[in-house]
């Protein structure tokens, strides 16, 4: 008899545990922190829960060679935390960094803001190991920075979502750490917006992160002003930020801004409220979306989505990250059943907008009839091949990913 809810401390008891459920039929749902429960649709079958929470642990750091390997139930903290002791870091930007998992985090393929100045959490994985649905160990990879042949199968499982295997192990090169963080916040006076965004797009020191926020005004740090507010983290020595800052001011004086707050001090947890924020749901009455794009078409996508709810009489929540060009949008009401009742034909309307924007966050039980994911991709032929031939009995995760994977 399988228990309802599975927590394997070793590799080897998830093994025999998978490799049993798969035989006996049980379909399983992988769960690590659980903070990106509201991704992807219900499991297509009943499912057993599998919690990867007791595989958890930094395996070995090589300082010196700047590589490190983790358990997959390490959460983001406790990795980050390992590796500052070493002046090292990983770029792994998830919400709820407290409770995130390594594995999950990669799993569910999520996008870090940072990456157009590091480089994606995946572009830094070396190596894996995996268990497959029928108890398989496959490894790939190592702990050599250059060390790829042929198929990098490690890439294979980031983003699938658990439908493939399930993450035990990553390996990581690591980067040196930042000395220092600043947060500048800047309220964005009327007809600001665009040019604020020209201006820092252009400017010499690239910033960490660069957001646009209309609302959030419990989760985001600042003010909105007619525009919203500008948020930026710049990371680097003392000697760089100073020179940032100063380019920053200039930049936003030429945009028309005229005065920001620049913070040191908690500039590190000023940045993970923004990361939070983009799966912070308000009870039952929210829905947040994530609209994937080009930093050019960015503030077009975010003002055409908000437009379409404010057009059905839907509260908005705007963050978009100007460096990327991913848009966060939170719809709400002032109940669960008004909510529900608009939320149908808002939800058609966005995927005229953007066919692709997918769910990420939403306690409403009306999220439950709403495709998750959008249309589907134009490889999703080649993902069910590839699921049948890893998972052929459907145990892993089985409908949760797009196209019903």
């Amino acid at each position: 008899m399988i228990a309802d809810r599975l927590s394997p401390s070793t590799v080897d008891e998830l093994r025999k545990t998978i490799a049993q459920c798969d035989r006996d039929g049980v379909a399983v749902s992988i769960e690590g922190g659980n903070t990106l429960h509201a991704m992807g649709a219900a499991p297509a079958r009943p499912a057993v829960t599998l919690s990867t929470l007791r595989l958890d642990g930094l395996v070995t750091h090589e300082f010196a060679d700047l590589t490190c390997a983790v358990r997959a139930g390490t959460r983001l903290t406790d990795l980050a935390r390992d590796l500052a002791e070493h002046g090292q870091f990983v770029p792994v930007d998830a919400p709820l960094r407290k409770k995130a998992t390594v594995g999950g985090t990669l799993a569910a393929g999520w996008l870090g803001p940072r990456r157009h100045l590091y480089g994606r959490a995946r572009d830094f994985v070396i190596g894996s190991n995996v268990v497959l649905a029928d108890g398989t160990i496959a490894g790939a990879g190592g702990m050599v920075v250059k060390n790829v042949s042929g198929y990098d199968m490690s890439k294979l499982y980031i983003g699938s979502f658990g439908t493939l295997g399930i993450i035990t192990q990553l390996n990581f090169k690591t980067l040196p750490l930042p000395k220092r963080r600043r947060t500048i916040v800047a309220k964005l006076p009327e007809r600001t917006r665009s040019r604020a965004i020209a201006q820092i797009a252009q400017m010499a020191i690239t910033p960490a992160a660069a957001f646009c926020v209309e609302g959030f005004r419990k989760s985001i740090d600042g003010d909105d002003g007619i525009d919203g507010r500008l948020f930026l983290l710049l990371e680097g020595s003392e000697i760089l930020l100073d020179r940032a800052t100063l380019d920053v001011r200039s930049a936003l004086g030429r945009a028309g801004v005229p005065e920001a707050v620049i913070a040191d001090t908690g500039a590190g947890e000023s940045f993970e409220r923004v990361l939070d924020a983009s799966i912070a749901a308000l009870g039952e009455r929210s829905i947040t979306y994530r609209s994937l794009g080009t930093a050019g078409s960015v503030e077009q996508r975010a003002r055409d989505l908000r437009d379409a709810a404010n057009a059905r009489e839907l509260f908005t929540d705007v963050l978009f990250d100007v460096m990327n060009g991913d848009v966060f949008l939170r719809v709400s009401e002032r109940d669960s059943r008004a909510f529900a009742e608009k939320i149908e034909a808002c939800d058609d309307d966005f995927r005229r907008i953007d066919p692709r924007s997918a769910i990420v966050a939403g306690e409403a039980p009306i999220r439950a009839s709403l495709n998750a994911w959008g249309s589907d991709p134009h490889a999703i032929a080649l993902m069910r091949r590839l699921k049948e031939r890893f998972d052929p009995h459907a145990t892993l995760n089985p409908g949760r990913f797009v196209g019903g994977i």
